[in-house]
């Protein structure tokens, strides 16, 4: 059944300002539109919605991107009896004047209205780390975290390995936590993180001071119910981190995605979460919860076998059946809810 009209520029929409893979964009549906209509307004609408958009012109995705997205939409143009449309084109010669930078933005619409937006970098492997990227598991547990928000409501939110922060910015906006700790180890990714903190309109606690404290400073004149969450920002080694130090944290629930993707990191992921087992001194266990996309199945057995070897507890969580934030072929992501 076809989509109606107004309804396909915004799919376009979501998808583009995301920066989606170019092929997950509903072209066979544009093309199917054009040909029993050839107008040339849907185009514009298109046009619109997306490198038009305030939040493209303010947070664009890389100049690759929208001129491969450009060319593609004059190439269903001119394949239509359509009118020309001089915006098209002129957008393409705007985007063809500038240079391609190493960071672009994505920006994640939310159910509510609000958005994620992310400074992130255009390579893969950037400064030596993976984590200057978003990864699907992100995506899945921030969608798993929408369906669940009483799980965050009103809580202290421990995120291992938060990279630039997809996952806890959007846990931010939509579920109300009390506090979340945002956490990596990586220089370069921490500086990435603070920045897509503030870009979304939040301030982190001054760092430095979380280890140390008996709660992370700032946290005992907590917000009252329903206002922005106060966010802290660690440096947290897992191998090195003491039981003190994750005592001082007071987490009342742990998330972790992507995190289990090397039989080293295993081990000492694992080593984090007895650690948070131990030093809960006589606090409740916090609920842990781990998103992974399974790109190798004898790593995430190992992950599981190692589990059981420690005598931590796990189930699986099924994944939200659709994701809002993905919209190509939809990885092999598994929530493992773990029980220290």
């Amino acid at each position: 059944m076809a989509d109606p009209p107004q309804e396909l520029p915004l799919r376009f929409q979501r998808r583009f300002l995301a920066a989606r893979p170019l092929r997950s964009l509903p072209w066979p549906e544009l093309e199917q539109s054009l040909r029993t209509a050839p107008d040339s307004a849907l185009l514009a609408d298109i046009l619109d919605k997306t490198i038009l958009h305030p939040l493209c012109v303010k947070y664009p995705p890389s100049a690759k991107y929208r001129r491969c997205f450009l060319t593609e939409l004059i190439k269903k143009l001119e394949s239509t009896a359509a009118e020309p449309l001089d915006e098209l084109y002129e957008a393409l010669a705007d985007v063809l004047k500038e240079e391609e930078s190493t960071h672009c933005y994505k920006n994640y619409l939310l159910p509510t209205g609000d958005c994620v937006n992310l400074s992130e970098s255009t390579a893969l492997v950037s400064g030596g780390t993976t984590g200057l990227l978003t990864w699907e598991a992100a995506l899945h547990l921030a969608q798993w975290a929408l369906h669940n928000p009483g799980v965050f409501r009103d809580r202290t939110i421990l995120e291992l390995g938060s990279g630039i922060g997809f996952t806890g910015i959007a846990i931010c906006k939509t579920c109300q936590p009390r506090t979340f700790i945002f956490s990596d180890c990586h220089p370069r990714v921490l500086r990435q993180l603070g920045e897509n903190l503030q870009l979304n309109g939040f301030t982190p606690e001054p760092d430095a001071t979380w280890s140390t404290q008996t709660q992370p400073q700032g946290q005992q004149a907590e917000g009252e119910k329903g206002q922005t969450p106060k966010v802290i920002v660690a440096e947290l080694e897992w191998g090195s981190v003491t039981e003190k130090q994750l005592l001082g944290l007071r987490a009342d629930v742990v998330i972790a995605a992507d995190v289990v993707y090397d039989p080293e990191i295993i081990l000492a992921l694992i080593g984090m979460l007895q650690k948070l087992s131990s030093s809960r001194g006589d606090r409740k266990a916090p609920e842990v919860f781990i998103a992974s996309t399974i790109r190798n199945p004898d790593t995430y057995q190992l992950f599981q076998a190692e589990l059981d070897k420690a005598g931590i507890r796990w189930q699986t969580i099924p994944a939200p059946s659709s994701c809002n934030f993905l919209y190509d072929v939809q990885p092999d992501v598994t929530i493992l809810q773990l029980f220290i």
